[in-house]
């Protein structure tokens, strides 16, 4: 390369290094922003979260519940086998909010829109069908039975990944 070469080279590079370094903080800024725009993020803080999005609510009524389960199918949808249960106001049509986790991790997660705000998923006649909408991480089919642990797990292996749980109405 002739040194006329070179120098143009050296401008060139000069030039376009700050470009390509506001390029990768614009190709970053996204999932920054998106962290940074859900309005709330519930739960005991920590420094891993989920964005969560509920469709199909059916109305702004009451609140949507969420229950986070640890990687262990034998304490899924028992009794005080959940870390932990947050509450956000239900939003018609679509919920969006946060939720924080201890740490990445494989989890379980279970959704219920409770309308009447009465802090349980109502249920009606023998079997206990419930009479509020109600969804799982994965949206796996529910009509025969509750899904297994294996059916809903998910894998959130590091911090600001995104689902979407579709809620289903008696």
């Amino acid at each position: 390369m002739t040194s006329s070469g070179l120098i143009s080279f050296r401008l060139f590079r000069r030039a376009v290094a700050p470009m390509a370094g506001l390029a990768c903080a614009l190709a970053l800024s996204p999932t920054v922003a998106e962290a940074h725009s859900v309005p709330n993020c519930l739960g005991p803080k920590s420094d891993t979260w989920v964005v969560l999005t509920v469709d199909g609510v059916r109305n702004g009524e009451g609140q949507i519940a969420t229950t986070i389960y640890a990687d262990a199918p034998e304490r899924f949808l028992v009794k005080n086998g959940s870390l932990y249960v947050v509450r956000t106001p239900a939003v018609a049509g679509s919920t969006r909010y946060c939720v924080f986790l201890p740490s990445p991790a494989v989890y379980g997660i279970a959704v219920y829109h409770d309308e009447d705000n009465s802090g349980t998923i109502n249920r009606s006649g023998v079997l206990g069908i419930p009479t509020e909408g109600f969804g799982f991480s994965n949206n796996p089919p529910t009509i025969a039975s509750l899904p297994t642990f294996r059916s809903v797990r998910i894998s959130l292996s590091r911090t600001n990944l995104a689902t979407t749980i579709h809620l289903k109405y008696p």
